[in-house]
């Protein structure tokens, strides 16, 4: 049996943004947004003003991996992206240095891109909406 995993990142009420930044930022592709007030109407829950434009769910490719993201409904409480990191690993340091760049934009570098024991370009950049990614560029195998 296979098993894919993928991230999953909550904000509150930015979520839209978030989807266009990080398509932007890492080359994805928009499958889907769909917001909370794109659903059919429950007379029964009525929904408010405020929660009208916020994402149910968005969706967005990046290569052969998946992003998915929401909001949190009003009122409900949100921590911000501390507890979900994001391992990027582009096999080019070109690309590498250009995700990093564009995460880094209105955000903080937690480690400078650099090489290590394990990559010939690695580092840590925390982006404005206090997501964590590491940006990995895969080295060698070692021979068998």
């Amino acid at each position: 049996m296979s098993i894919s995993l993928n991230p999953y990142l909550v904000f509150e009420g930015k979520a839209k943004e978030a989807v266009h930044y990080y398509e932007k930022a890492l080359g994805g592709n928009v499958v889907s947004i769909m917001t909370f007030g794109d659903m059919p109407a429950d007379p029964n829950y009525p929904l408010a003003d405020d929660a009208k434009d916020r994402v149910m769910h968005a969706l967005l490719n990046v290569g052969d991996a998946v992003l998915m993201f929401s909001d949190t409904f009003p009122g409900m409480p949100h921590q911000p992206g501390e507890t979900v990191q994001i391992a990027i690993h582009p096999s080019e340091e070109a690309r590498a240095r250009e995700i990093f760049a564009a995460l880094e934009d209105g955000g903080q570098v937690v480690m400078p891109l650099q090489k290590t024991d394990w990559s010939p370009l690695y580092g840590i950049v925390k982006d404005k909406f206090g997501v964590t990614f590491q940006v990995n560029v895969p080295g060698e195998q070692p021979q068998q």
